[in-house]
């Protein structure tokens, strides 16, 4: 059994990722960078009770930026996760 706080952290919501949901059925998460494709398929299933059909896992490194007193510095790297659900289910957001 998967503890989903874990693995998620939160879902989008963009204009992008609202697209996505309304026509293909796909959501996207904010994942620990822990997580792999198996535990965020496991803690979509158990958190919403919905099928997912597939799982698409984004690595995004962070970007070079320059702090207020113009020494480098890089922004956090972070994970995302896009997920198929089963045609008919969906995540209701309240």
């Amino acid at each position: 059994m998967i503890n989903a706080d874990t693995v998620l952290k939160h879902l989008r919501l963009t204009e992008k990722s609202n697209k996505l949901s309304s026509n293909y059925g796909q959501y996207t998460f904010d994942v620990f960078s822990s997580a792999t494709k198996y535990t965020v398929r496991e803690a979509i299933e158990q958190t919403f009770k919905v099928s997912v059909t597939r799982v698409n896992i984004i690595n995004r490194k962070g970007k070079p930026k320059k702090s207020r007193r113009g020494q480098p510095i890089t922004t956090s790297d972070s994970k995302r996760a896009i997920v198929t659900l089963k045609q008919g289910d969906k995540i209701e957001l309240s």
